[in-house]
């Protein structure tokens, strides 16, 4: 199965699709696609053709929201709890991500003919060394496109997602790209797998559970969570109709606290910047009193020179992530 469907909606979807992208559309949109398994007993089938089920049914999903424009698109694969399933199932799962990845390179062109960019977001080092080989020529293939991007969360939990981001910044103070008062809650969101991404604006779970299952735990803090019964590998254009309208409803209040909690980011950041201000001129001015002008030029100078050392340890911290994925190339070309 190709993992860009084409066709068109048929009159009723199309209708329905212009309705509803007459009102507020989620642009980003984030599935827990949960259910295979049980599909895969309602059906007496093996477990693994339903995880099969459920690829084909993100294949159709994906053709949906390129309809719907939804330009942005997260999935959560495999979860890093999954490999504490059977060795059979693990296994399995490893050899069907391995045959959509090889099938994803073969299909290049209609990727690149559909700008779509792919990203995995996980620590692959858990993962068998050619997949994560297949997983870096699919990511580099596909780095330049910029029309729609699908976000592949595999071998990924988000408690570990932070836990990482944590390290990250340690690792900046350790190499004196950053100060210990540099770290915030934007700098951690920066250090995320996901930061190339805005947050989600909606997120879905299938299967009628009703809990993340540490999935995008801090991405989703503003978003609208939709809760639907239907097992994925059913789920139909309906079901995320039924989603999107539950998130135009929602809009406004969605909306109103994404603005509020930047608006207290922003002043969480300056009373910060103020008290690190005021312990440089204390500690530099001998006791004298400082007026408001030097206060207000010291602090724009330290703002400057933070700004500056952030931007500098983002760059370090890209070309490491980076060079990961150059290097996985690499060492696969040479084998």
């Amino acid at each position: 199965m190709s993992w860009i469907r084409e066709g068109e909606l048929n009159l009723l979807e199309r209708f329905s699709a212009n309705v509803l992208k007459a009102g507020p559309m989620p642009k980003h949109v984030a599935f827990i696609m949960d259910g295979n398994r049980r599909f895969a007993r309602k059906k007496n089938m093996e477990c693994l053709k339903g995880h099969m089920q459920g690829f084909n049914k993100l294949a159709e999903t994906l053709r949906w929201c390129k309809h719907l424009n939804i330009r942005e698109v997260t999935v959560y694969a495999f979860s890093i709890e999954n490999f504490k399933r059977t060795k059979e199932e693990v296994d399995g799962l490893m050899e069907l991500a391995r045959q959509k990845f090889v099938k994803l390179l073969e299909e290049r062109e209609n990727l690149k003919k559909h700008g779509v960019c792919i990203r995995v977001l996980g620590d692959l080092n858990m993962l068998p060394l050619d997949l994560q080989q297949l997983i870096a020529k699919s990511v580099l293939t596909t780095k330049s496109h910029n029309q729609c991007f699908l976000n592949v969360c595999f071998s990924y939990t988000s408690r570990y997602e932070i836990t990482n981001a944590v390290r990250e910044m340690a690792w900046g103070v350790e190499e004196g790209l950053l100060k210990a008062s540099d770290v915030s809650e934007s700098l951690l969101n920066e250090c995320l797998y996901s930061n190339n991404s805005p947050n989600p604006d909606l997120l879905i779970r299938t299967s009628g559970e009703v809990r993340l299952s540490d999935f995008l735990l801090w991405q989703s803090s503003h978003s609208c969570i939709v809760f639907q019964s239907v097992l994925w590998p059913e789920y139909s254009f309906w079901n995320l109709c039924e989603a999107i309208l539950r998130y135009q409803l929602n809009y406004k209040s969605i909306q109103k606290a994404r603005d509020l909690h930047r608006e207290q980011q922003t002043l969480m950041q300056l009373e910060s910047d103020c008290a690190c201000v005021a312990d440089l001129l204390q500690n530099h001015g001998n006791g004298k009193p400082v007026d408001a002008q030097r206060r207000q030029e010291a602090l724009q100078h330290y703002i400057s020179c933070r700004e500056e050392r952030i931007q500098d340890f983002l760059q370090a911290l890209k070309h490491k992530r980076d060079s990961y994925f150059s290097d996985l190339w690499r060492e696969d070309a040479s084998s």
